[in-house]
């Protein structure tokens, strides 16, 4: 019998083969914003692994709006050749090649994290790797020690509602089916969406309608910018988990309006506001603990949601979606742990014969990976 993680998804003109997704996963090895080999191996062996949706990591569209120095960015026409090779590639082995898009405000001009995570400091300064200006809602830094950013005018609000649909043209001139605006983890548009970090008082702030102002601007822009057969993803933090944080309640809110702008799915994360991407004690780590973010934007809004964060094997992702709690299940982590996942998740899923296990394996694998099983299957289960 079909399983549901296995079964397509169409979202307007683009159909998914499956809803198995890799979520961007940040790998901060680019060369002012190029894409290179390490980003065609990254992608590439996710779309041979079988997943039907492969996003890249967050793409910035502004040169200052780089998290930083190794972030992927679409700020020029020159970074668009180096993600076409990547894209053409995921779409020959019958994946869909996603990009996001995003900005990171205060949590700019920052060190890579294997190296602190924190502001950029002498070994970076030794690679030549100087900060930049950064803006946010308001003048308020991260936490101490960082940089100072400068709160965003109106005629900045506006050159990045810009920057975002530029980069929304490019990302299409690149290969790209489906975009997603990164409204999460405490970068620019979260900064601006959280009561914790927006305390202006003009029309970018104040109530949850002002708050909400700038990042609808932003996704009604790349929504306009995309072509209309295809999909436009939001990724959200539906709840920072401190105290007088953004809430489900304004989830909910803010998916109403999203859907009313055309936005096709809500990508279900959470935290980030006060630190770390995604870090917020208040929000208890469990196997499948933002599932029920997915499931209440899925049932209240009747929008398509996207589930992320600690989904570990296949039966776990079935369920999901046998339970209504989500119509993607994004296997981030895990992924880079088996990139084979999504195949792996099918021969459980799908039981068959080996031959039909393997079956839908890329040749180049699938044909070696058959032989072996029969080998093991008349040896019997392998030693240790």
């Amino acid at each position: 019998m079909p399983s549901l993680l296995f079964s397509p998804l169409t979202l307007r003109g683009l159909t998914i083969p499956n809803r198995a997704v890799v979520p961007p996963l940040c790998q901060y090895s680019a060369v002012e914003g190029i894409a290179n080999d390490w980003h065609m191996v990254q992608l590439g062996r996710f779309a041979v692994g079988g997943f039907g949706l492969v996003f890249s990591e967050v793409v910035s569209v502004l040169r200052e709006g780089r998290i930083t120095h190794g972030d992927l960015g679409l700020w020029s026409d020159d970074h668009v050749a180096p993600l076409k090779r990547i894209t053409d590639f995921i779409r020959r082995q019958g994946a869909v090649p996603a990009i996001q898009l995003g900005h990171a405000g205060r949590k700019g001009s920052m060190q890579r994290p294997w190296e602190g995570n924190g502001p950029l400091g002498p070994d970076q300064f030794a690679r030549g790797e100087s900060p930049w200006d950064i803006v946010s809602a308001v003048g308020k830094p991260i936490g101490e020690g960082f940089i100072t950013p400068a709160a965003l005018d109106a005629a900045g609000i506006a050159a990045i509602v810009d920057g975002f649909a530029t980069g929304a043209r490019r990302a299409r001139a690149a290969g790209f089916d489906a975009v997603e605006v990164h409204c999460a983890h405490g970068y620019l548009l979260h900064q601006f969406l959280s009561p914790l970090s927006n305390t202006r008082n003009d029309a970018y702030g104040g109530d949850l309608a002002g708050r909400m102002r700038f990042p609808l601007e932003v996704i009604g822009a790349v929504r306009a910018a995309w072509p209309e057969t295809l999909p436009v993803f939001v990724r959200i933090s539906a709840v920072d988990g401190m105290d007088g944080g953004w809430t489900m309640e304004d989830s909910l809110a803010f998916a109403a309006a999203m859907k009313r702008l055309g936005v096709d799915v809500v990508d279900c994360s959470s935290g980030g506001i006060g630190g770390s991407a995604t870090g917020s004690k208040r929000i208890p780590r469990g196997y499948g603990f933002q599932l029920p973010y997915a499931e209440e934007i899925r049932r209240e809004t009747g929008l398509c949601s996207m589930a992320v964060g600690l989904i570990i094997g296949p039966h776990q992702a079935e369920a999901a979606l046998a339970d209504g709690e989500a119509d993607l299940i994004a296997i981030g982590r895990e992924a880079m742990n088996n990139p084979n996942w999504a195949l792996m998740a099918r021969g459980v899923l799908e039981p068959g014969s080996t031959e039909d296990v393997f079956a839908c394996w890329p040749p180049q694998h699938g044909w070696w990976m058959e032989k072996r099983a029969a080998v093991i299957d008349a040896l019997g289960p392998p030693p240790g």
